[in-house]
């Protein structure tokens, strides 16, 4: 055992290149009592703490330990006794010198984030006080009871879909008002009462506001519409296909909530559908014809508002096929509307489950949207299938930020939740482009999450661009007149992608925020 090592000779040439100098007493028997209890005890922290001590003395100073009456005899004994006390022969060196300067760098690299965080982006369980008190007001405007309130049924029965109802429970600017009123002309708007009751009182920048209330920009963004998502994709009937091997069975156009950025707009339609048994049943078909299809995910609109019946059929037809091996079911419920998460469903789910691997796939975008009642949602799911995972939307005003998006990854983790992607808010809809953020932003925070989140907290930062195409900086092969040219991994196809655009991203202006006074 050499606890002499390079770490250790540098620190004794650094400690004892110093001067000696006389000190005041007070300062000399602090550093006496280290030594001594060093000396005396079978424990490390004090040997440590001697070091680390002497150490700065050394550099800021340039005091020998001599000042202390302390030789190199004294400190090599101490040196040795450290390395035969750790259990794995760690060196004071190594320890003081090398490991507490590379933590002490790490810690000034999260700082700033460690500081701000809960305050820049509080999550819904530290925001829970606040949101009950939102929640007894939300009942009294819209005569929920409590029984009711806590029920999916009372939920959806209960659904904010008019600014005369909106009016009732959030406070917003008049002009605020007559723009929603404009947008709801043409696009639908729902809100759950427990989804408003997340959003904090007169905070025109509320994270969850932005999500669920439709602003003028939806009707104000001139453009071209893309045709719907996949319409070039979609073999068969409800199916969307991209990959060989994994599909989509798009299950209904409901939603409990209408996301103010979904990409799915042009589905939602005037009036919910749950759709005849044919059309599952020739979804399901081709799945059973095509021995390629591994992976199926069933979405809609959101998954968990099918019927437990229709949920549980589909999931079992799937079973029956060998072919298939790994299912996903895409929801946004546990956010949105968490009562949903009942016995009957998560006995559905572990039943699957048990067959085949089944995976959750949700959307949380804000610390905000986890609150105690969704984190038990989805730690009861969590106990039922293979995995939860969460596919988040950068999203400008949101999470477009180390401190937000840092902190909504460490927060899902925390409630059960993987983070496994972070999509760029798509171009195709031109009614959200001011909710877009540019590529180099969302990298930035994501890159900065290496080596300072924990690994498994740390999603994959991708654009839909005819596939989910990773956006880390070696994939993007060139730009072009505010296209960037993404490389597909699995095809070598390159692809044009709009950047969101700079200067419209910088005005602050947009969204709720332009009601500021």
């Amino acid at each position: 055992m050499d606890y002499q090592d390079t770490y250790t000779q540098e620190l004794f040439d650094l400690l004892f290149k110093g001067k000696k100098r006389e000190l005041p007493k007070t300062v000399v028997d602090d550093i006496k009592g280290l030594y001594i209890a060093a000396e005396s005890k079978d424990l490390l922290s004090p040997i440590v703490e001697l070091f680390k001590k002497l150490l700065n003395f050394a550099q800021k100073d340039n005091i020998s330990p001599i000042s202390f009456g302390l030789s190199k005899d004294d400190l090599d004994a101490l040196a040795k006794k450290h390395a035969q006390l750790d259990e794995h022969h760690v060196t004071v060196g190594g320890r003081v010198f090398r490991a507490l300067k590379i933590v002490d760098q790490a810690n000034e690299r999260v700082k700033y984030y460690m500081e701000n965080k809960d305050i820049v982006a509080p999550s819904g369980i530290e925001l829970w006080e606040q949101i009950l008190k939102n929640k007894e007001r939300i009942k009294k405007a819209l005569n929920i009871s409590e029984e009711e309130f806590n029920t999916y049924h009372g939920q959806i029965k209960n659904v904010i879909q008019d600014v005369e109802t909106l009016a009732k429970v959030i406070d917003l600017p008049e002009k605020a008002f007559s723009d929603i009123s404009r947008v709801t002309k043409k696009y639908r708007m729902r809100l759950t009462p427990y989804y408003a009751s997340l959003i904090m009182p007169n905070k025109l920048d509320d994270p969850v506001l932005i999500q669920c209330v439709p602003t003028g920009e939806m009707v104000d963004n001139v453009g071209i519409e893309i045709p719907p998502v996949a319409a070039d994709h979609s073999p068969a009937r409800l199916i969307d296909q991209f990959y060989p091997r994994v599909l989509t069975i798009k299950s209904t156009n409901m939603c409990a909530m209408y996301c103010t950025h979904c990409l799915r707009i042009a589905h939602i339609g005037k009036k919910d559908r749950i759709y005849k048994k044919e059309a599952y049943e020739e979804a399901i078909d081709y799945i059973r014809k095509n021995e390629n299809i591994r992976d199926v995910l069933i979405t809609g609109g959101d998954a968990f508002v099918l019927p437990n019946k229709l949920i549980k059929w589909i999931l079992n037809e799937l079973d029956k096929i060998d072919h298939v091996k790994v299912k996903r079911l895409g929801t946004r419920i546990p956010v949105t509307t968490p009562q949903r998460i009942d016995n009957e469903l998560l006995d559905i789910l572990e039943e699957s489950n048990d067959k085949k691997p089944l995976r959750v796939v949700t959307q949380i975008n804000t610390a905000q949207e986890i609150t105690p009642v969704s984190q038990k949602a989805f730690k009861n799911i969590s106990k039922r299938v293979m995995a939860v995972l969460n596919q988040a939307v950068l999203l400008k005003g949101v999470n477009d930020s180390k401190e937000k998006m840092w902190k909504l990854c460490e927060v899902i983790q925390e409630a059960y939740v993987r983070p496994y992607y972070i999509f760029n808010c798509s171009f195709r809809n031109p009614q959200f482009a001011h909710l877009r953020v540019p590529i180099e932003v969302g990298q930035d925070i994501v890159e900065g999450m290496y080596g300072n989140l924990s690994g498994d907290a740390i999603p994959r930062y991708i654009a839909t661009a005819g596939g989910k195409v990773p956006l880390h900086r070696s994939n993007i092969i060139g730009r072009d007149n505010g296209n960037i040219i993404l490389k597909k991994p699995w095809s070598g196809e390159e692809v044009r992608y709009p950047d969101a655009n700079e200067k419209e991203y910088k005005n602050r202006g947009f969204s709720f925020f332009k009601y500021k006074k």
